[in-house]
């Protein structure tokens, strides 16, 4: 790791360039380009590595164009660590952009996501200018209401059968897609309780834009918030996909442990004994949030636990990336829209107007900003529970 990226040697080796990612790569099948791929990432990071050429402004353009969907990892035979290295290479390259999108993610990122009294104050202003009209229906966001915002009736803390992680985005702004998913989780006959302090981010979003260092220290203090041995259900895709990966990030037999707890709200319910739901006969498609297929493998545990009230139907498109990525929607909205039309024109040749169902809250604001009807899995079982 000498070169100015502090790269894994062994990581950009084991690229062969046989192009076995570029169908699975959103960006390449977007714009054509080999710089928009994974193979010519790679072939950029080498040659800066290698001190053959500059750190440029189209290099740079280049790693922030990744959505990080990681498809090129499950369809590479030789095993390329290709997310790690684009989070290796945002670390050593720092904020990138103009200087409003640089302030704007120090904002989101540095003050209200680890302090999450502040993001959810900040949570009540922009419910406000919802009402007053003043946020444009194309961002996405979810509307907001303010009873959905009142405190979950979870205990926090003791030693229950599961806990429930809470994370930033979605405990500000889906707080009822949690409710939804500890109804199912009762149903079962476990216990479930939220974290202890500590559990405000889990650092998936710090860990993408290169502030390693503040997603350590963010992982470290989850790990710290729920002690024992009882499993972890998440129920953002995003965030489980982070916190399995919390052995290597931190280093330590501790966050290994933890890491090795930690499962997807649909891969933990799918272990348990079945609730009792109602057949609906509704159609529903399943959209595969990218670090739930790519990354956690525990994509088919969504179709498990919903097979039992819903007609499920799938798309055509091998589980091609939705364009949310995060941030990526804001920081890149045409690019990320060119990907969408992709996907949304896939659900609709799979079942048009019916019910999508999603496992992360960015696939889901970013697919609801296109006028899909877009539910969690937890959402869509809690309506149907028997009784």
């Amino acid at each position: 790791m000498s070169g100015p990226l502090r790269l894994d040697p062994d990581g950009l080796v084991a690229c062969v360039a046989c192009g076995l990612c570029l169908p699975h790569c959103p960006t390449y099948r977007v714009t054509g380009r080999e710089i928009a791929s994974p193979r010519g990432r790679i072939a950029a990071m080498r040659a800066v590595e290698a001190g053959a050429a500059p750190a440029d402004d189209a290099f740079v353009r280049a790693i922030d164009e990744c959505i990080q969907c990681r498809g090129c990892e499950a369809a590479c035979p030789s095993g390329v660590p290709f997310g790690h290295l684009v989070e290796a290479t945002r670390a050593a390259l720092g904020p990138v952009g103009p200087w409003w999108r640089r302030a704007a993610e120090a904002v989101a990122l540095r003050l209200l996501a680890p302090r999450h009294t502040l993001l959810v104050a900040a949570t009540w202003v922009l419910l406000a200018a919802q009402r007053l009209r003043l946020v444009p229906a194309r961002l996405g966001l979810p509307r907001l209401r303010a009873a959905s915002l009142r405190p979950l009736d979870l205990p926090a803390g003791g030693s229950p059968d599961a806990w429930l992680f809470p994370g930033c985005v979605m405990d500000a702004w889906m707080r009822d897609t949690h409710r939804a998913a500890a109804r199912v989780i009762r149903a079962t006959g476990a216990v479930v309780a939220r974290p202890g302090a500590g559990a405000d981010c889990c650092g998936a979003l710090h860990l993408h834009t290169g502030r390693i260092a503040l997603a350590r220290r963010l992982a470290a203090r989850v790990v710290r918030s729920m002690p024992g041995d009882a499993p972890v259900v998440v129920d953002s895709a995003g965030c489980g996909a982070v916190m399995k990966d919390y052995g290597r990030l931190l280093g330590t037999p501790e966050a290994g442990a933890f890491a090795a707890r930690v499962h997807d709200f649909s891969e933990w319910l799918a272990t348990r004994p079945p609730p009792p739901v109602a057949r609906t006969g509704r159609t529903v498609v399943v959209q595969d949030p990218c670090h739930l297929r790519h990354v956690q493998r525990a994509h088919g545990a969504v179709r498990s636990v919903l097979r039992d009230a819903y007609e499920i139907v799938e798309t055509d498109d091998d589980g091609l990336c939705c364009g949310a990525g995060g941030l990526y929607a804001a920081t890149r909205p045409a690019l990320a829209s060119a990907v969408r039309d992709r996907k949304v024109a896939a659900i609709g040749r799979a079942a048009p107007g019916a019910v999508v169902a999603s496992a992360n809250p960015g696939c889901t604001m970013h697919l609801r900003a296109a006028g899909l009807d877009v539910r969690h899995p937890a959402e869509l079982l809690a309506e149907v529970l028997d009784g």
